[in-house]
């Protein structure tokens, strides 16, 4: 018999995630290309990534105050983050999530 406190504790972590971006530029496409995979690879089923084109929904920036495109913004768990940057610096993304990286792999 197991018990379920480590897993309810588990999947009580779900990270709610805006990534702010300004239309369909190179820097967008790669920042929400990075951010798919981070997630994928560190968040599997725990996180709700919403997307939001501020040329679209310029409204949405207001509340979270973001001056600058693309914006990851950690809305849950607390405390909230912000991270600026098309998110190619994965150990600084997982450090803004509060998440240890994975080993590094090595390269060849």
């Amino acid at each position: 018999m197991t018990s379920g406190k480590s897993e309810t504790s588990t999947e009580s972590t779900r990270y709610k995630l805006r990534l702010f971006i300004t239309g369909s530029t190179p820097r967008s496409t790669h920042a929400i290309e990075n951010m798919q995979k981070i997630c994928k690879e560190n968040l599997e089923g725990q996180y709700d990534l919403e997307i939001i084109d501020v040329y679209e929904n310029p409204e949405a920036t207001r509340d979270l105050q973001i001056i600058a495109t693309p914006t990851l913004v950690k809305i849950l768990p607390e405390p909230l983050r912000r991270i600026i940057g098309d998110l190619s610096d994965k150990e600084r993304v997982l450090a803004g999530l509060n998440l240890a990286p994975l080993a590094p792999r090595k390269t060849v």
